[in-house]
């Protein structure tokens, strides 16, 4: 099998969670939480899902911004740890590193504010400076916690090059047809297709028809993920819905990042486009029968035995 070569652009959070018995409300102060910190954003999750997807030899390389602090330390040396390359990873010395905070109630309900910081100043002059690995890379992928030009900015380097895009539409907002056009694998769920296209995806044909407005964009291949119902491949060669595996959930934070992490590692390796959706499928399915966001990514190994199941 060809080794991986995957390129990721994106966001890189510190997760900061409080597990308490429920969300105080304005003014009001509650003892008794249960409180951890994991390594988030989506940028930095599909990237150690690529990572650990790849099996031996797959080189990953993410390119982010983190501030000169401790939380861009240590998420530096965590990126390290999963043998991603951080040549790309810059620092900044204005902005600190992005934080989430998260509040999660008994029920499930969940409470978060983010503050982006240094992710909201990655640039396009920073993408440029990595336009090389890109190029040279098999696959793109990218979400959309960074600013809308800089994800502009990569794709235009890597469509020149001849290297397919996968775009994660997430968090959803209007995107520019420029984007769109060299956009080569669209991945939303069923709220960002409804979001981009204006159709509620609910069903097989809802979805045909949610993809068909994105393929009149330019969008070669749309992949809408539909939780535990499956995905559905909208692809100029095939149109199917491809079913998800019966697990027990935990666990959903970071599933569609594991998803498109490992869909683009899988593709990098010359798998044919429904044998990444499942192999991708599986990743995910195994993350949501865990807690937090990178602990949850599951290894080539766990997928691989998933698969055989």
């Amino acid at each position: 099998m060809k080794k991986a070569n995957v390129v990721v652009v994106g966001s890189s959070n510190t997760d900061m969670i409080i597990q308490m018995k429920s969300i105080p409300r304005p003014g009001e102060t509650l003892l008794g939480g249960k409180f951890s910190i994991a390594p988030g954003g989506k940028g930095a999750n599909q990237a150690v899902a690529a990572a650990r997807s790849a099996g031996p030899g797959g080189k990953v390389t993410f390119v982010a911004k983190v501030g000169q602090d401790l939380f861009g330390d240590q998420t530096i040396a965590g990126l390290k740890k999963d043998k991603i390359s951080t040549d790309y990873v810059f620092r900044d010395k204005k902005n600190a590193s992005g934080v989430a905070l998260i509040y999660v109630a008994e029920d499930g309900e969940n409470s978060i504010g983010v503050a982006s910081g240094a992710n909201g100043a990655l640039s396009p002059a920073d993408v440029k400076k990595a336009s090389k690995v890109i190029a040279e890379s098999d696959i793109l992928v990218m979400q959309l916690e960074t600013p809308l030009p800089t994800v502009l900015e990569a794709a235009r380097i890597a469509d020149k090059a001849g290297v397919p895009v996968i775009l994660n539409p997430a968090p959803t907002q209007p995107l520019p047809e420029e984007l769109l056009r060299r956009v080569t694998i669209l991945t939303p769920n069923e709220t960002e297709a409804e979001s981009l296209t204006g159709i509620t995806v609910t069903n097989q044909k809802s979805a045909q028809a949610a993809a068909d407005i994105l393929h009149q964009k330019g969008v070669a291949v749309v992949i809408i993920t539909l939780g535990a119902k499956g995905v559905y491949l909208s692809a100029p060669e095939c149109k199917k819905m491809i079913k998800s595996f019966k697990v027990k959930a935990v666990d959903s934070t970071a599933a569609g990042d594991v998803f498109n992490g490992a869909l683009a590692s899988a593709l990098s390796q010359e798998l044919d486009m429904l044998s990444a959706i499942r192999f991708a499928v599986a990743a995910a399915a195994i993350s949501v029968t865990r807690l937090g966001a990178q602990p949850s990514v599951p290894t080539r190994k766990e997928i691989e035995k998933m698969l055989k199941s």
